[in-house]
């Protein structure tokens, strides 16, 4: 049951986009550069774990703080 909800949870590039607020084409862009969150292939198809995507994000730069 585990690997079902893991399916389920999974997202696509589409999603990882509007959740972050930037292109579909960044998204490719990182994926292309190995710069953005760890990715699954699944035949042709690219997914994202939602806490790789979420652990992305806290492990990039934050400005505005001394």
């Amino acid at each position: 049951m585990a690997t079902l909800n893991t399916i389920e949870a999974l997202l696509n590039e589409h999603d990882v986009a509007r959740l972050t607020g930037l292109s579909l084409a960044s998204v490719r862009r990182w994926r292309l550069l190995r710069q953005g969150p760890k990715y699954i292939k699944i035949g042709a198809a690219v997914r994202y774990k939602t806490e790789d995507v979420l652990a992305w994000l806290d492990s990039r730069p934050t400005g505005g703080g001394r």
